[in-house]
C-alpha cells in the first residue's frame, strides 16, 4: 500500500503586537516617522520661529554678549584704556580669594550666615502659606487672601525699606506708640545686631505671597480622589498634608531648593546696599556690595570682576552638585538626564 507522505506542518510565527518591531526590519522612531534636523524644523515652523527671533536678540545682546566682559578680570582694567587698551594680568586678581583679605572673608561669612537663616526661614514659609489657603473653604476668601499677600511683591525695595523704616524707625509708628505709653524704645532699624532678622522678614513679607503660586499650582493637580480615600480609613488632616500633599509637591519643593542652593552666594543687593550705612559694612558687607563698593565706587575693578566671576562658577558647580544629589533620589531636578 503506497502511503503519500505529507511534509510536517510548520507552526505559524505568533503576531507579535502591532507596535513592536519585527527583529529583521529597521527600527523606526517613537514617532513612527524619520527624526527631522532642527534646520528643517525651523523652515518648517517659519511663523513661530520668526516669534522667537526678537527674544532670541535680547537675551543674546543683554545676557551672553556681556560675559565677554569677564575678560576684565584677568587684566588691570582702567575705564579710560578700556579693555584692550588695559594691562594683562592673569590671575593676580584672584589671589585676593585665596590671601585671606579681611574685607572679602567678612563678606563671603555674612553672605552665607544670611542665606542660611534665609533658607531656614524663607524658603519654608510660601509652602505653609499655599497650604493654609489650600485648606481654606470659602473661595472668595481664599481669592481675597491671596491677592493681598501677592501686593508686596511689587513693590521695590525702596518702598519696602521706607515702609519698614516708617513702622519700626527711632521715630517710626511702634516707638512713638511705645514712647507715648511710657515704654522704652526698641533699637531695630540701625541696630546691627537686629539686621539679619530685619532683612529676613522683609524678604518673608515682600515675596512670600508670590512665591506661593507655584506651589498652590502643584496642590490643584493632587487627585481629590486620594483625600477621600484617606478620610474614609480614618487618616487625620495631619497625616493627609505628611502623606499625600508633601509627596505631591515634593518635586516642585526639590526643584526650587536646588534653585536656591545655585543662588546660595547671591542675596539681596538693593535692599542690603539702601541699609548699609545704617549699621555699616562689617555687619552688612555681602559678596554683592563688596564687588560694587570695591568696583564701581573704590576702582578696583579688576578684583571685583574676579570676585564676580569666582561666585558665578561656585554657583553652577552648587546647581550640578544639587542638581546631582536629585537625581540620587529620584528627582528630576533642573534638568533630566536621559539614559
Amino acid at each position: 500500500m503506497n502511503v503519500a507522505l505529507t511534509p510536517p506542518r510548520q507552526r505559524k510565527p505568533a503576531r507579535k503586537p502591532a507596535g513592536e518591531p519585527t527583529s529583521d526590519a529597521p527600527v523606526a522612531p517613537a514617532s513612527g516617522r524619520p527624526r527631522r534636523g532642527l534646520g528643517f524644523r525651523l523652515r518648517q515652523n517659519w511663523p513661530l520661529t520668526l516669534f522667537l527671533v526678537p527674544g532670541t536678540l535680547v537675551l543674546l545682546t543683554f545676557h551672553y554678549v556681556p560675559l565677554g566682559g569677564n575678560v576684565i578680570a584677568f587684566k588691570d582694567y582702567l575705564p579710560f584704556l578700556g579693555i584692550g587698551g588695559s594691562e594683562w594680568v592673569g590671575w593676580d586678581n584672584f589671589r585676593i580669594l585665596f590671601n585671606g583679605d579681611p574685607a572679602f572673608l567678612n563678606a563671603l561669612k555674612n553672605t552665607l550666615v544670611i542665606t542660611l537663616v534665609q533658607t531656614i526661614f524663607v524658603f519654608p514659609a510660601p509652602i505653609a502659606l499655599a497650604l493654609l489657603l489650600n485648606s481654606l473653604v470659602s473661595e472668595r476668601l481664599k481669592r481675597v487672601v491671596q491677592t493681598i499677600v501677592y501686593l508686596p511683591h511689587f513693590l521695590s525695595w525702596v518702598i519696602v525699606v521706607a515702609i519698614f523704616q516708617q513702622f519700626l524707625g527711632g521715630s517710626g509708628m511702634l516707638n512713638n506708640w511705645l514712647r507715648s505709653n511710657g515704654n522704652d524704645a526698641l533699637s531695630i532699624i540701625g541696630n546691627p545686631d537686629a539686621f539679619i532678622s530685619l532683612i529676613t522678614s522683609q524678604v518673608m513679607w515682600k515675596d512670600t505671597g508670590w512665591a506661593t503660586i507655584l506651589f498652590l499650582a502643584v496642590l490643584s493637580t493632587i487627585p481629590n480622589e486620594l483625600y477621600e480615600a484617606a478620610s474614609m480609613d480614618g487618616a487625620s488632616r495631619t497625616r493627609q498634608i505628611w502623606h499625600i500633599t508633601l509627596p505631591g509637591m515634593r518635586g516642585i519643593i526639590i526643584l526650587l531648593l536646588i534653585l536656591k542652593i545655585g543662588d546660595s552666594l547671591t542675596v539681596g543687593f538693593e535692599q542690603i546696599l539702601l541699609q548699609q550705612a545704617a549699621v555699616g559694612l562689617h555687619t552688612s558687607e555681602v559678596l554683592d556690595t563688596y564687588v560694587y563698593n570695591n568696583g564701581v565706587i573704590g576702582g578696583n575693578w579688576g578684583v571685583s570682576a574676579a570676585v564676580g566671576l569666582a561666585k558665578g562658577v561656585v554657583s553652577v558647580l552648587l546647581v550640578l552638585l544639587a542638581n546631582r544629589i536629585a537625581h540620587i533620589f529620584g528627582e528630576d531636578g533642573v534638568y533630566r538626564r536621559e539614559h
